[in-house]
């Protein structure tokens, strides 16, 4: 299955696609309100703020398997994140991403990019998943990675991207060029 043939529910309850988010480089997170990694939300908004007009967007996936470390609504939950870190990035409604009803993005991500001893189980929340702009899976982060550590990777992926774009760009250009 395709990253992009995946749909999820927002937090406001609408049904999306990911393929909106095609040609987009992506970190996907399990979120949490009231996790000890809670504060990286801020590192990740901070993220979102530097390279989303660069094509990056965070989705935040609030998941309550852990410690029940998400027990609030959806409003609730949305609330948080809008009042406490001044969350911009999208959010979606809670999923599992273990176990037999572990939403298929969770399932996709795991099965790209397994954890620490090659397990494909998330072991907590604020697990990462560094998508490219074709959609591939690039990198799973811990949860203790805080999102200054992806900095350098996001970078690296964007610029990769936007070399292709242009090589795209030119060889297009070079195709409408009369032949000699």
């Amino acid at each position: 299955m395709s990253l992009y043939a995946i749909t999820v529910k927002t937090i406001e309850g609408a049904t999306r696609s990911l393929a909106e988010f095609r040609g987009q480089a992506l970190l996907i997170v399990n979120v949490a309100s009231q996790c000890g990694y809670t504060p990286q939300y801020a590192g990740l908004e901070a993220l979102y703020r530097e390279f989303r007009d660069a094509g990056f967007s965070v989705l935040g996936f609030p998941c309550n398997q852990f410690g029940s470390q998400e027990p609030g609504s959806h409003e609730e939950i949305a609330t948080f994140c809008r009042t406490q870190y001044d969350v911009t990035f999208p959010m979606f409604a809670k999923v599992e991403v273990n176990g037999p009803a572990a939403h298929p993005l969770f399932r996709l991500l795991k099965t790209s990019r397994k954890g620490l001893l090659g397990t494909e189980s998330i072991k907590w929340n604020f697990t990462k998943f560094l998508i490219d702009r074709a959609g591939n899976v690039i990198r799973r982060y811990a949860p203790s990675d805080s999102p200054d550590v992806i900095r350098q990777d996001l970078a690296a992926v964007l610029a990769r991207g936007a070399q292709e774009e242009q090589a795209a760009r030119d060889e297009a250009a070079q195709s409408r060029l009369p032949r000699s």
